[in-house]
């Protein structure tokens, strides 16, 4: 039985992605892994304005739902991935403005690395997913399979995934990933990225990775 509480701060992490502007109305999903069950947002529910009895409750290893509540159609992936990485506790699948326009670009960037923040926090590479039809078996298995190694996807005519330890780190990987998608779309896709030297001082001496 998850406690009462655990319901209340998933409800106010999903309010906070709707107030960032990450997902509007019905759009995007949220997971939450609680020992071997997850909290994920109902199929149909506005995660802006998430209530609790939209909220289900999905054993991790099986999918089944525990609590009667069905939920979001890509729950598939949202417990696959947790399946996957047991270093992930969060999962948000958005449609922020300027990620989804690049989700829709004929001609996507194959490097988003346009400030610091990129690959220190969002991912030095962005896997982009081919158009599936969503909450479809076959995006649910590209996504998991892509987010086996990255942290970060972008779904072709769809939206994005991020997924991390925990509520901060997952909030702070969208906000910097639909950052650098602004900074796409507003110069016209004619910007500057880091070079490979520059991610690696970062990664060495901002992020403490040892090289070599």
């Amino acid at each position: 039985m998850i406690a009462e509480e655990y319901f209340e701060k998933f409800i106010s992490q999903a309010h906070r992605v709707g107030d960032a502007g990450l997902t509007i109305c019905s759009s995007g999903n949220l997971s939450w892994r609680i020992g071997g069950e997850a909290l994920v947002s109902g199929t149909g529910s506005w995660v802006p304005s998430l209530q609790r009895k939209n909220v289900s409750v999905c054993r991790i290893a099986t999918g089944e739902v525990l609590n009667g509540v069905k939920p979001s159609m890509e729950s598939g992936f949202h417990l696959g991935v947790m399946r996957e990485r047991p270093d992930v506790n969060v999962v948000l699948h958005f449609q922020s403005v300027y990620a989804t326009a690049v989700a829709c670009m004929k001609e996507i960037p194959s490097d988003f690395n346009v400030t610091a923040e990129v690959p220190c926090h969002v991912g030095t590479e962005i896997p982009v997913i081919p158009y599936f039809r969503p909450g479809s078996k076959e995006l649910a298995e590209h996504v998991v399979a892509a987010m086996k190694d990255h942290d970060s996807i972008l779904l072709r005519k769809h939206g994005q995934v991020v997924c991390g330890k925990d509520f901060d780190e997952v909030f702070e990987r969208a906000m910097f990933f639909e950052m650098a998608c602004r900074i796409i779309v507003l110069t016209g896709g004619s910007c500057n990225t880091l070079s490979k030297e520059e991610i690696s001082d970062l990664e060495t001496y901002v992020l403490g990775k040892v090289t070599g």
